[in-house]
């Protein structure tokens, strides 16, 4: 198993926001997390990716426990992640983003650097942004810079790619493209994917398993299409709907 996550809880304020949570990916697998908001979805990604640490419970990589280590330790190791709201250096080139994102957590020098700024122009030419490498981040609409993102993490060439709701508030011809990234990633790179998301038909096509999440705790896991007709799932969500 690549990634095992067991019995991980993480509480603030004596309130779970992730409760005993447990399951495993395999490599060149994806696995999406879905639930209604306030699930706790994206703060178990955070726990996994050493931006929260567990409250209990553990997280291992290759067998090795990771819990304990920071963000910067667990990108050396293989673990990265693409946030929802992208964060770039807007005094900087497309380029150069992703050249901080291949040097994040490795020894710098020349020959670092150099190593840096090639696999930044591959992933950048995997996502599609090789023509706007020169170009000021500014210049980006929200799809480039959610694909600017996803190429600051593979820089890095993670064994475990962590999404958090890439997909959200795209257009149509966005979330093809955006669908067809994802699936490279995994199918070409054979990087693991887990992945949280809100938009269903893309995790119908692109997810092997889906772990539904309410109120911090593992409600169902199986494939997408069989979990999301469940009636617990559907209650949770029509549930949530009412009380919102």
């Amino acid at each position: 198993m690549l990634l095992e996550v067991d019995a991980v809880t993480k509480r603030f304020g004596g309130l779970p926001a992730v409760d005993g949570v447990t399951f495993g990916i395999d490599d060149g697998e994806i696995v999406a997390v879905v639930g209604p908001n306030g699930a706790g979805k994206s703060t178990l990604l955070k726990v996994i990716v050493g931006l929260e640490r567990p409250t209990h419970g553990s997280v291992r990589l290759h067998g090795a426990r990771v819990d304990g280590l920071t963000a910067h330790q667990l990108r050396r190791k293989g673990i990265a992640m693409a946030m929802q709201r992208p964060l770039p250096f807007g005094s900087m080139t497309v380029l150069e983003n992703v050249v901080l994102g291949a040097m994040f957590g490795v020894s710098h020098g020349v020959v670092a650097e150099r190593k840096a700024r090639r696999r930044a122009a591959e992933s950048l030419a995997f996502v599609g942004l090789e023509e706007h490498a020169d170009q000021p981040v500014s210049s980006l609409n929200l799809h480039e810079l959610r694909f600017l993102e996803l190429a600051k993490a593979l820089a890095g060439q993670p064994k475990v790619l962590l999404l958090d709701e890439v997909m959200a508030g795209l257009n149509e011809t966005e979330l093809a493209a955006s669908v067809e990234i994802v699936r490279s990633v995994c199918e070409t790179l054979g990087t693991a994917i887990l992945w949280v998301e809100h938009v269903m038909s893309a995790v119908i096509q692109l997810a092997e398993r889906a772990i539904v999440l309410n109120f911090g705790k593992v409600l169902a896991e199986g494939a997408p299409e069989v979990v999301m007709r469940d009636p617990q799932v559907v209650d949770a969500y029509l549930g949530r709907a009412r009380i919102a």
